[in-house]
């Protein structure tokens, strides 16, 4: 499946999963988006079913993998081909106590022939692409050297893109949350990368907080594309813009009403097929109306609600509730 990566919402543990891809799918047709990292040991010895189901409608849809055995991973990239993934990413810039007792994720830096490793062995029995997605170093490891000795022998086994987030991971004594603000962004070593090797995709990513100041970024650096994580899920709304003012798509965009229905309906048929909570679905939902008024009644009613409800009726109660706010707020106006 050939597709633009010019943008893309990040994998985020906990929060990218199936559901969550459908909901920003209807916002945006053409960003790309990413499942949760899932290890390589996971998708081979637990419920690989349930951790690989997707709707088609997510496409294009990357699977993360984490690991750090080639065979394994190679194993674990042939299952997310053949249900249908567009792509396969290696996770080697997650700093979590867990990832880094598995020595893998960003720990992975300080190996590239191990990293490299295990993208030949992943290509030699799979036909669709590797791409990476790192740090700009971790700890101790030089500035300029260490990223370009990383990428630059990773490069040589076939990987063309790379996603970088534009901070060091500092694994010693930091959270994960705290890799994500503590360690200072800095664009420009993304930026000279990118100059350094303009053969390669570079897709950059961090502290990114809208697609005006991404796009912005790949103007004043001649990137390839940038990668948006919290901000998306936090205002899903966001995204409304991504096809027009990213891929340059002259498609109707979807109002948050119109959204809503459509999940409304999502949910209807989800709890026909699995025996599970409204909640699982609407929980990544409570930032659509962000900002507006009546938000925050319209996230009290489905966070109260929805693990006792068995049908999309609560979301169109919340749905109707905050458009009739809207509406009166707008007649007030006029």
């Amino acid at each position: 499946m050939v597709f633009d990566d010019k943008f893309s919402v990040a994998p985020m543990m906990d929060w990218t999963d199936s559901h969550c891809r459908y909901f920003h799918r209807l916002i945006s047709s053409h960003a790309v988006l990413y499942t949760e990292m899932i290890t390589a040991d996971a998708l081979i010895y637990g419920p690989r079913e349930k951790l690989l189901s997707f709707n088609k409608e997510e496409l294009p849809c990357v699977l993360q993998l984490g690991g750090n055995n080639p065979n394994k991973l190679s194993k674990a990239a042939k299952y997310g081909q053949d249900i249908g993934y567009s792509e396969i990413n290696l996770n080697i810039g997650c700093p979590s106590n867990r990832v880094q007792n598995g020595s893998f994720g960003a720990c992975l830096m300080e190996s590239p022939k191990l990293v490299s490793e295990c993208v030949r062995v992943i290509q030699e029995n799979c036909q669709i692409p590797v791409t990476i997605k790192c740090r700009i170093g971790i700890d101790d490891m030089d500035d300029i050297k260490g990223l370009d000795n990383f990428v630059d022998q990773v490069s040589e086994i076939g990987t063309k893109l790379f996603i970088i987030h534009a901070r060091k991971a500092l694994l010693n004594g930091l959270s994960p949350k705290q890799n994500r603000e503590v360690p200072p962004l800095n664009y420009p070593r993304v930026a000279s990368l990118k100059k350094r090797r303009p053969d390669l995709k570079i897709i950059i990513n961090g502290g990114i907080e809208s697609i005006e100041q991404g796009n912005q970024l790949i103007l004043n650096h001649n990137l390839d594309g940038f990668m948006i994580g919290r901000e998306a899920y936090k205002n899903p709304y966001i995204l409304s813009t991504v096809d027009r003012d990213v891929f340059s798509k002259n498609i109707k965009q979807s109002s948050r009403y119109e959204i809503a229905m459509e999940m409304a309906n999502y949910i209807d048929n989800y709890m026909k097929k699995e025996v599970s909570n409204v909640h699982a679905v609407t929980r990544h939902m409570l930032g659509l109306y962000n900002s507006l008024p009546g938000a925050k009644e319209w996230r009290r009613i489905l966070s109260e609600n929805a693990r006792f409800s068995k049908n999309g009726d609560i979301l169109r109660l919340a749905t109707d509730n905050i458009e009739d706010v809207i509406h009166r707020q707008n007649l007030n106006l006029a």
